[in-house]
């Protein structure tokens, strides 16, 4: 069997790329069968929906992250929700917590993480979860809504320390890493990925952003670098790639229990 590759998590609506259909076409030639598009806000998840009905190796989150909420409308809620109910709409998300910038609204991102961690538990789906500059906090809030996690949690893009990285698996947390983990530099990514069970590791890009080694300074970014981003997880885990790749499509799998839904 050929070897077949994922991408989790990346954002496939934003206008990056071109021609999408050329992108997804020349992605099936990579191995890369499948890609997940994550929604931000309402608007991209709609257009979520639209390429993941128009495309078969895409699906699709739907959710309000947390530097998004200050532009966020009536009904916002209301059509995550709906969109929730779609076959290819594998999780909510990408939700959480971002205290990167000056101006965070921290009472506004603990109240609409809340309303969705709830939401996700009462529509039986896993959540995306974006967490930066705010390890602790995180941890804390998870333990406190660990009740909303039993259909599955990932932390995309994990960036906290491997110690951190612990904590989170007891709460049934898996992880995703992308092309930031290909840098020599990225010694918390790598020693999370060398630390953490294979079981709970996955592959993302989230391209347009954050290119691997290969690519360092290029933009776009796009989910063709999945290879590579799956041979660093391998190698850094002294693992043969196919093996690896074998172990995050099945991971992929029982995480987001909608892939299943076509081949």
């Amino acid at each position: 069997m050929s070897v077949r590759y994922i991408d989790v998590h990346c954002h496939l609506t934003g206008g990056e790329y071109g021609d999408i259909g050329a992108l997804v076409a020349g992605l099936e030639g990579l191995g890369v069968k499948k890609v997940i598009t994550a929604g931000f806000d309402a608007a991209s998840s709609l257009l979520g929906r639209e390429l993941a009905e128009k495309y078969a190796a895409v699906y699709f989150t739907a959710g309000l992250h947390p530097t998004e909420l200050k532009k966020c409308g009536e009904g916002d809620l209301d059509t995550i929700r709906g969109l929730l109910e779609h076959p290819k709409c594998v999780a909510l998300g990408e939700i959480g917590l971002d205290y990167h910038y000056d101006d965070t609204d921290k009472p506004l991102q603990h109240k609409f993480f809340d309303i969705q961690l709830k939401m996700a538990e009462e529509c039986g789906l896993p959540v995306q979860i974006h967490s930066r500059d705010c390890a602790e906090d995180m941890l804390a809030f998870l333990k406190e809504h660990a009740g909303c996690l039993k259909h599955g949690a990932l932390l995309h893009c994990y960036s906290h320390s491997p110690e951190m990285a612990a904590e989170f698996e007891k709460l049934g947390v898996s992880f995703s890493f992308g092309g930031t983990s290909t840098y020599k530099g990225s010694k918390r990514a790598r020693r999370a990925i060398a630390a953490l069970p294979l079981s709970r590791l996955l592959s993302e890009t989230d391209s347009p952003y954050l290119p691997p080694a290969s690519k360092y300074g290029t933009f776009p970014n796009t989910p063709a670098s999945i290879p590579e981003i799956t041979a660093n997880i391998a190698a850094i885990r002294g693992g043969d790639v196919s093996v690896v790749a074998d172990a995050l499509w099945g991971n992929a799998h029982a995480l987001f229990k909608k892939l299943h839904n076509a081949n």
